[in-house]
Order: C-alpha cells, then sequence, then structure tokens
C-alpha cells in the first residue's frame, strides 16, 4: 500500500527518538499522482500543481523556523534501486533540530496547507538524516 503521509501513531515517538540538539536534513522522495486527488474528489490539475500549492506555504513555514530548501531535483533513473520504483522529485530540506521541524508540523497554516500535499502524492519517502 503506497505511503504519503506519517503515521500519528508512530510520530510521536520517532520525534522524541532523535537527539534534540541535532541538526537535521530531510530526505523527500515524491511520485506525484496524475490529478490531484482531495477527500472531495479529483482536482482539475496535477499532483505537481498540488504540491507547488503546499511548497508555496510548506516553504515559508520551513524558513520560519530557521530551516532551508538545501537541494531539489528530479530523478533520473534509480542505480541501485527496485526495478519498478520511480520517483518525480526529491527534495533534501535542513532543520536546525527536530523540535523546529516538530514545531513546523503542529502550525496551524502549515496543517492546513498539508491537504494539497496528500492531494499531490501518489507515494512518498520522508526520511531524517543528522549530517556527518
Amino acid at each position: 500500500m503506497p505511503v504519503v503521509d506519517p503515521d500519528p501513531k508512530r510520530l510521536p515517538d520517532i520525534l522524541k527518538s532523535i537527539p534534540a540538539d541535532t541538526p537535521i536534513v530531510m530526505l523527500n522522495l515524491l511520485r506525484f499522482r496524475d490529478k490531484a486527488r482531495y477527500k472531495d474528489g479529483e482536482a482539475d490539475y496535477d499532483g505537481r500543481e498540488a504540491y507547488r500549492r503546499y511548497s508555496k506555504v510548506a516553504f515559508q513555514k520551513v524558513q520560519g523556523v530557521g530551516g532551508e530548501l538545501v537541494w531539489s531535483g528530479h530523478t533520473l533513473a534509480g542505480v541501485i534501486a527496485p526495478e519498478d520504483e520511480h520517483w518525480d522529485e526529491v527534495l533534501l530540506v535542513r532543520y536546525p533540530s527536530i523540535q523546529a521541524f516538530a514545531t513546523m508540523l503542529a502550525d496551524p497554516e502549515y496543517r492546513e496547507a498539508t491537504k494539497h500535499r496528500t492531494a499531490a502524492l501518489e507515494e512518498a519517502r520522508l526520511i531524517c538524516n543528522q549530517e556527518k
């Protein structure tokens, strides 16, 4: 089953497991829907447009907690990956701490914007990393 959103049952434990004062980089792997799918049905635009609507708010909120978009790009090929796995876009987003990330997640305006992210994505991964 495709995964798009964090598991609300697991998220608090995940957030607690990461050292509080450690800067993090989130690896985002994104596969977009052909048509954005909201709770009330399909939109007249594609997943990339729905994600753009989410990103407009999300990147303001990332900056608001001291984070930054480090890199973004389009995937060309999975050299070491299952043959049928593909991602449309990859993002690296740096946060000063897991608390900064959690603060952003709790922001009401950010939470409202996530409906566009959910509608946009067929499948996603969000992987928390620590730089060496």
